[in-house]
């Protein structure tokens, strides 16, 4: 029998982190052996969140990574820690499964040469749910017969970033396999600025957020005398550990960045 995988997980008290300690810790061939969330210190991850994994929550990541030598480290945080988290793990050889949105173009090229260097890699996962990346697909293969698409993606509204890096990704992937673009109305004029959303290229996307929703996403198709709409719906997110549970498994070993479920599936 192979050697469990050691994990560690930062943000683990958003709500993204809870269900990822609670799935990880639920497999054989995965050890979480280390949680980390910045606004807790040596308190038991057990009496916050009622998840009993036998650890306490720490501060310090470079700390947590030196003792615990991890080989796959799980971040769920915000826009504003990704990077520094993620840089911090992958010079010391540990490989990342990036689940936080916001990095920036100039940001994932550092990311990807770090990887390089240290033998390591960066999966960089805009969405988690099998559906979701299916979706995507299918969205791509649509756009070489109905050009002409709008993106609208709704979210809980505690999300920090918009649009979020699922719209992003199926833009860019619509993008890559679109069909020829019939002349548009250059008469268009928003009476209220931004009302026609914001965009990706030059693929038009809306972003909602509103409390009761998780994560929601409608690639929306016209064309002569008919339409197309492409949607999906996470109404938990238990729905996301089957695909983060596969990363963490696929990601020892490889190398470089991986950007998108789609490419372990």
């Amino acid at each position: 029998m192979s050697t469990p995988i050691k994990v560690i997980v930062v943000g683990a008290l958003g709500k993204m982190g809870r269900e990822t300690v609670k799935a990880l810790n639920s497999q054989s061939d995965i050890n979480v052996v280390g949680l980390l969330d910045i606004a807790y210190h040596d308190e038991a991850f057990a009496v916050l969140t009622g998840i009993d994994c036998g650890l306490k929550l720490e501060n310090d990541l470079e700390i947590l990574i030196e003792r615990e030598r991890p080989q796959v480290m799980v971040d769920f945080t915000n826009p504003q820690a990704v990077f520094n988290n993620t840089r911090t793990a992958l010079s010391r050889g540990v490989a990342c499964v990036v689940g936080t949105t916001g990095l920036n173009e100039t940001e994932l090229s550092q990311l990807e040469r770090l990887a390089i260097d240290n033998r390591t890699a960066v999966a960089v996962i805009p969405n988690f749910a099998i559906g979701a990346v299916l979706m995507m697909r299918f969205a791509q293969e649509a756009a070489r017969y109905l050009p002409d698409v709008e993106i609208i993606e709704t979210h809980h509204d505690q999300k920090m970033d918009a649009p979020s890096g699922t719209a992003i990704k199926t833009a860019e992937m619509i993008t890559a396999n679109r069909g020829i673009l019939p002349p548009k109305n250059t008469r268009e004029f928003e009476k209220i600025p931004g009302s026609r959303g914001g965009k990706a290229g030059d693929i038009r996307i809306h972003s909602v957020r509103l409390p009761g929703f998780v994560a929601h996403q409608e690639v929306i198709f016209g064309g002569p005398g008919q339409s197309l709409t492409i949607r999906h719906d996470s109404y938990d997110r238990v729905g996301f550990m089957p695909g983060v549970i596969m990363v963490v498994r696929k990601i020892p070993g490889l190398n470089g960045l991986i950007y998108g479920m789609d490419a372990l599936m």
